[in-house]
């Protein structure tokens, strides 16, 4: 059974969810929505930048799109920094009984004890009205930190903590929102003046649904959830795709999210991220160019890495891949589910079937 599909936005990963879509035989490209009106009209393979026509022309028309009422949307707005917006665009698809995967909200990738009821409420209201359902993951949120963290912990006979680390270069991923708005990066180190997401509460949000989701796997009931977060500056000025970063301004950011268990942290979360590979050397260190790192200690103790790198030689474009393939990949399992807002936890073993080369 072919599955039709309507891609929705066309940016760092939507682009790659194009790529991926056309390289599934079970997957055919129905519609893709775009915002910006100079996209209007063009091919999606020219979107996607594969060099040649899918024969499907981009369109600002929600409604066009919905009436050709595909099995599933792939919904890659951003959606963190447009929350109301977001939630009523998965609302409506569910409403329409369209299926859904999404790479944000991040915290609807597991919200049981992380939002209240009343967000999530109207999503499972619409999801049963439609009869369709919602997944929301990626690679972090996301595989680096539900399936392969657990599926890790498979071959422990203790477990004391399972921590997962994202540890990566952010200098080449060229998105200033995230990067400067959302981060903070390339602004002063004021303690009264943080960027969104180390603001109070904001990392509980964003990353508690890791946390409480590993806990969740592991069937342990967390006491509470716990974060903080460090800053580098910038020795000297410097330049990145996004942008400058200025001497003394935000460089290197390094925070933990921590599932708390009688006094001690069971399941956790870090990411360190640098915009230049010589800053916070006494940090954890990479493999590779960076990637992601589980580390479970118990008995026996095991540190297990993934390193990324595409065939254009940058780590954060197979991050980005990454997380448009571990969506597109899902759409069959998603279809097949009950109704609901999903967590990997709901779904079969997703892999990369149909895509070995011939």
């Amino acid at each position: 059974m072919t599955l039709r599909v309507v891609q929705w936005s066309t940016g760092n990963v939507g682009r790659h969810t194009i790529a991926g879509l056309d390289a599934r035989p079970d997957l055919e490209l129905a519609g893709v929505w775009v915002s910006s009106p100079a996209k209007v009209g063009r091919d999606a393979g020219e979107l996607a930048g594969l060099g040649r026509s899918l024969g499907v022309a981009a369109t600002d028309d929600a409604d066009a799109l919905l009436a050709l009422h595909p099995d599933c949307v792939v919904y890659t707005a951003m959606a963190d920094d447009r929350l109301p917006d977001a939630i009523a665009d998965l609302t409506r698809f569910l409403r329409a009984g369209v299926n859904v995967v999404s790479s944000g909200p991040v915290f609807l990738q597991y919200p049981d004890g992380v939002v209240p009821d009343g967000l999530t409420d109207p999503i499972r209201a619409a999801a049963r009205e439609g009869g369709a359902s919602l997944w929301v993951n990626g690679i972090d949120p996301g595989f680096a930190n539900d399936w392969m963290a657990l599926t890790l912990t498979s071959l422990s006979e203790r477990i004391d903590e399972v921590r997962c680390l994202e540890i990566l270069d952010y200098s080449t991923y060229d998105n200033p929102t995230v990067l400067f708005d959302i981060m903070g990066f390339g602004k002063p180190l004021i303690e009264d003046d943080v960027p969104m997401l180390l603001r109070p509460g904001v990392l509980g949000i964003a990353w508690g649904s890791v946390v409480r989701q590993l806990a969740a796997g592991l069937g342990v009931e967390l006491d509470a959830v716990e974060s903080d977060w460090t800053r580098l500056p910038a020795p000297e000025d410097f330049d990145i795709p996004s942008g400058p970063i200025k001497k003394g301004t935000t460089a290197a950011l390094r925070f933990e999210v921590r599932g708390m268990r009688n006094g001690r942290p069971v399941c956790v979360l870090e990411h360190v991220t640098r915009l230049r590979p010589d800053l916070g050397p006494h940090w954890p260190q990479p493999t590779g160019q960076g990637g992601y790192r589980v580390v479970v200690t118990g008995e026996p103790n095991y540190t297990l890495d993934m390193t990324m790198l595409a065939s254009d030689g940058d780590h954060n474009t197979a991050g980005l891949k990454a997380t448009a393939m571990r969506l597109v990949n899902a759409i069959p399992a998603v279809f097949a589910a009950p109704p609901g807002l999903l967590t990997a936890l709901d779904l079969p073993l997703v892999t990369g079937r149909g895509l070995v080369r011939p």
